[in-house]
């Protein structure tokens, strides 16, 4: 395998405009202003959530879903930030401050550029369902719980902590301080997201929410002198609507070690929902999203965007899969979102500072419990136990802990819970009187007699770590006296680790040692290779390493025989 390879970058934008027309034009137009219309408030929703300003928000959405767009290998997928950044991005800033997120994002930004030329996309998605569904469960549950003080309007004085346990003591402490009037308006505004639908599914029910309940709230305050509920504006004070300008990082090794598991995180949880979302909208289109070239576009996103001020970027499924069912085709629909975003933030933000807090949390509510995927987590209950444990255990990291941790845990149960299930795929046979020689796509069976002090043993998997403990401990324990010959049957072995190696080595040393020959039969040819380089070629007789079973059976019996 050669180290350095060409990069599988190939942006879906290229082929896309070859064969572009007007039609399409016209599709990817409507598509893009219905996408833009309804990534506005979410933008600004996760970037109050995560703690920096609506505009921060706009800023991102527009950077960073242009350069996903052109860059990405998925045709409609949409760019921008998103609820599952949220409590990273917090606890980050939190923590390191401002500067500090922005190193974490561009770090981010070089991992997923990495993955995605040494062409890790495809593996991103072998991440096993539970650990997805645990943790974008565990990150719902949190969500919810930071928009608890705009909500019911609580007068919190302390600071609040970073802990999940701990946010909710506060909460408890301060539940008699609630607003009724702003707990009114998140009521009201959660009503209309919930209902809008079901008078049209073309009409985004959060937007809808935030311009009826934002012109009720600015008629209360114009009209009636009600100054009770807190807005965007009172909050932040006048949004800036400057064009933001390019700003250095400052990176240097100690802000690199210290933000770098970080960085890791966001790259991770990054990777795995930009890919859910593309194969998403792949079961919808047909299309099939280069995953690399994907993950090279979302590299170029998070890198881009920091210099700007911006947040963490992904795919985001909700927009996604609006832009497919509002007619999307290309990316240039993705574009069309940018432009209209961008709009929005030269000559909109001043009705921007309008948008009362209790609303935008009754819209964070509703995307929170969207991602929870409860029927899904439901359903999961009846799944094998070991998924069920690791679906939990990485829900409840990410809750009461923080989603580093889960993240690195999780990653690290997929490992475990792939190798137990290869594990448990390795079948180990013990053969002590006959054994079926045939292959199975053999018609007739050729049936052979095992001569008194002959045993066959037949490895049908890989040989890793894993199965070299359980051959071991079969080999030991299968019989009850001891044979003379043992046949280690090993045409279903695709392939074979060190520590199979290393096994394999103390089993035929051992056995020597004992009196006991050891008979290699069926080994493939890069198996046969692995055993020459380790030297385990040369413990035994050239005669007993076997390219078919019967050979190794006729040699096992006349040594068994000249044993007696």
């Amino acid at each position: 395998m050669k180290l350095f390879q060409r990069p599988d970058f190939a942006p879906a934008i290229i082929p896309a405009l070859r064969n572009y027309s007007l039609s399409k034009f016209k599709d990817d137009f409507i598509a893009g202003i219905v996408v833009g219309i309804v990534a506005l408030p979410l933008a600004i929703a996760f970037a109050i959530a995560s703690g920096v300003s609506p505009t921060v928000g706009l800023i991102t959405a527009v950077i960073g879903g242009f350069i996903v767009s052109v860059l990405g290998g998925n045709s409609v997928q949409i760019g921008g930030p998103t609820g599952a950044f949220i409590v990273i991005i917090y606890n980050i800033i939190q923590l390191y401050g401002l500067s500090g997120l922005a190193i974490a994002t561009f770090l981010a930004g070089a991992i997923l550029l990495l993955m995605g030329f040494f062409k890790l996309g495809t593996i991103i998605k072998f991440i096993p369902y539970p650990i997805v569904v645990g943790f974008t469960a565990g990150i719902a549950v949190t969500i919810f719980s930071t928009q608890m003080p705009d909500f019911f309007g609580l007068t919190i004085t302390e600071k609040l902590p970073g802990d999940f346990l701990g946010k909710w003591g506060v909460y408890l402490r301060h539940f008699n301080t609630i607003d009724l009037s702003t707990l009114s308006v998140g009521l009201v505004s959660l009503a209309i997201i919930i209902f809008t639908p079901m008078i049209s599914k073309r009409l985004p029910g959060a937007l809808m929410a935030i311009i009826l309940v934002t012109f009720g709230v600015w008629a209360l305050k114009t009209f009636c002198g009600f100054e009770g509920i807190q807005t965007i504006g009172d909050r932040f004070g006048n949004l800036d609507t400057d064009l933001p300008h390019a700003n250095s990082i400052g990176l240097n090794m100690e802000s690199i070690n210290l933000l770098l598991p970080s960085a890791f995180t966001i790259a991770m949880l990054g990777a795995i929902e930009s890919l859910l979302s593309a194969t998403v909208a792949d079961g919808r289109t047909g299309d099939r999203t280069n995953s690399n070239t994907e993950l090279i576009g979302q590299g170029v996103a998070n890198m881009v965007v920091p210099i700007f001020g911006g947040i963490p970027v992904t795919g985001a499924i909700a927009r996604t899969m609006t832009n497919i069912t509002n007619g999307g085709k290309t990316p240039i629909a993705g574009v069309i979102h940018s432009l209209v975003l961008l709009l929005v933030f030269l000559f909109l933000m001043p009705l921007i500072n309008l948008v009362p807090m209790a609303c935008l949390a009754a819209v964070l509510i509703m995307v929170s419990y969207n991602m929870s995927g409860w029927r899904t987590v439901v359903g999961m209950a009846h799944n094998p136990k070991g998924d069920v444990s690791v679906l939990i255990i990485t829900f409840l990291l990410t809750v009461i802990f923080d989603l580093t941790i889960a993240i690195e845990i999780g990653l690290l149960l997929a490992v475990v819970l792939f190798l137990r299930r290869v594990t448990e795929n390795t079948a180990i046979r013990v053969y002590g009187e006959q054994l079926d020689a045939a292959d199975s796509d053999m018609t007739q069976h050729e049936v052979l007699d095992l001569h008194p002090g002959v045993a066959v043993y037949e490895i049908d998997g890989p040989f890793f770590f894993g199965a070299a403990t359980k051959f071991d401990e079969v080999v030991r324990h299968s019989l009850a006296e001891m044979p003379k010959v043992r046949i280690i049957r090993m045409r279903r072995v695709p392939f074979i680790d060190s520590t199979g190696l290393h096994n394999l080595q103390i089993l035929i040393e051992s056995s020597q040692r004992e009196g006991i020959a050891i008979v290699l039969s069926g080994v493939r040819e890069n198996v046969h290779i692995d055993l020459e380089k380790a030297g385990i070629e040369r413990l035994l007789p050239k005669d007993c390493i076997c390219d078919h079973i019967s050979k190794a059976v006729v040699i096992a019996n006349r040594i068994a025989d000249s044993a007696v």
